[in-house]
């Protein structure tokens, strides 16, 4: 491992304007950090990594690197690109195991709160906690992570990680409350009652989208996100159906083959993947078989029931054959994408959600009621780790701004 990311830094160019780094959402310093990592210094490559993205450890694991960093790498074009995740992860994690406590220069005498333990609320906590804001983060299950606790399989994200994460948080400062719904038993009303200057609402979204035709409710079907959050719980049987052949749905397939599932068959509606090329890859790799053209019309009993696509010149759809195909399956898993739950806007006067569910942000990622500030998947819909640390660091810049106004 040490000889094959030593490797990796000695590849790279250092080049003076870094495509790498316009590549990546966050816009990691990808050349600093190289030539700290030559220079054998990771402890300070670490704290710069963990303080442009706290999330670093995680995202250099999932991101869509062949999109973003290596896809923007100048040696891709003639050769293989420097694969630049291989060292942020050393770093990363490294940094995180040792980390020192992170003292802010000036303590603020001012409360935050965070609503979800996501990407985008961890993020949101470590930049308010580390300019010295005393931080509650309020988590409706049971540990902290969202997404990546209960949406990206072990094997491509082990949750240690998101303990050493919990660790660090506590050692920051920041108070968890986990099992506390926010919209339920305490309103967005009473934390400003209490004393809460500033609000983040990162819950993402995790309420599975349906296809809204007959059989989904049987006992053998399943939505997506329900499925990966506790993949032991569900018995799938033999030959599993997925419905949707997006990022999710690739961890899906993949899991269920990892659980004892023998056949497992993703269906596309038309002859585009949604999921990345390296998701795809792995997913055909592990045994998942991918069919595309295949619209769904209704679950049986049995397994699912599909139309063939019918396509046009330029390979739109432009309708389906009238011939039913009968798809036998011991189980279908439905991955289409997720929405965010309406509690929360239901239960706070002011909060308002557009028509999909998504929370309504202005330019400084202010909801419609003032205080709460939001982003990640409850903003922008079902995205990566990385985007909603994207939007996280410009909504706590936000925060920060707006409290200093209201002095």
């Amino acid at each position: 491992m040490a000889l094959h990311i030593e490797n990796e830094a000695n590849r790279c160019l250092n080049c003076k304007h870094p495509l790498c780094q316009e590549g990546c959402p966050v816009h990691t310093p990808i050349p600093q950090i190289i030539q700290l990592f030559k220079e054998h210094k990771l402890m300070e490559a670490g704290e710069i990594l963990f303080k442009n993205n706290p999330l670093s450890a995680i995202c250099s694991e999932v991101c869509d690197h062949a999109q973003q960093c290596a896809g923007h790498c100048i040696r891709g074009r003639k050769d293989s690109p420097v694969h630049f995740s291989s060292i942020e992860n050393y770093i990363s994690e490294m940094y995180l195991e040792r980390m020192p406590k992170l003292v802010p220069d000036q303590k603020i005498n001012e409360k935050v709160a965070v609503i979800g333990s996501g990407p985008a609320g961890i993020t949101v906590a470590v930049i308010m906690a580390m300019h010295g804001y005393h931080v509650t983060i309020f988590e409706w299950k049971s540990k902290i992570g969202g997404v990546m606790q209960y949406g990206i399989p072990e094997f491509r994200l082990p949750k240690t990680i998101l303990d050493t994460y919990e660790k660090r948080l506590e050692e920051m400062g920041i108070q968890i409350r986990l099992n506390a719904t926010i919209g339920s038993v305490l309103m967005i009303d009473d934390l400003f009652r209490d004393g809460y200057k500033t609000i983040f609402v990162g819950t993402g979204a995790e309420r599975p989208r349906t296809l809204g035709i007959k059989g989904e409710s049987f006992g053998n079907v399943h939505f997506a996100m329900n499925y990966l959050a506790n993949p032991k719980a569900h018995h799938l049987g033999n030959k599993v159906a997925v419905i949707g052949v997006g990022n999710a749905a690739m961890d899906v397939a993949r899991t269920a083959l990892r659980n004892g599932s023998k056949q497992v068959t993703l269906y596309a509606m038309g002859k585009e993947i949604a999921a990345s090329s390296h998701e795809v890859a792995y997913a055909e790799l592990d045994g998942a078989e991918i069919e595309t053209g295949m619209q769904i019309q209704e679950i049986t009993e049995t397994g699912p029931v599909f139309k063939r696509t019918i396509y046009g010149e330029h390979d739109e759809i432009i309708g389906a054959e009238d011939e039913l195909i009968q798809v036998e399956a011991d189980s279908t898993i439905i991955s289409i994408s997720q929405v965010p739950r309406g509690k929360l806007v239901r239960t706070t006067s002011g909060l308002t959600a557009a028509e999909n569910g998504l929370l309504i942000v202005d330019e400084n990622y202010m909801t419609t009621k003032p205080g709460v500030f939001a982003a990640g998947d409850v903003v922008t819909g079902a995205k990566t780790v990385v985007h909603a640390v994207e939007g996280a660091k410009k909504a706590a810049e936000a925060m920060i701004k707006y409290m200093d106004e209201q002095k």
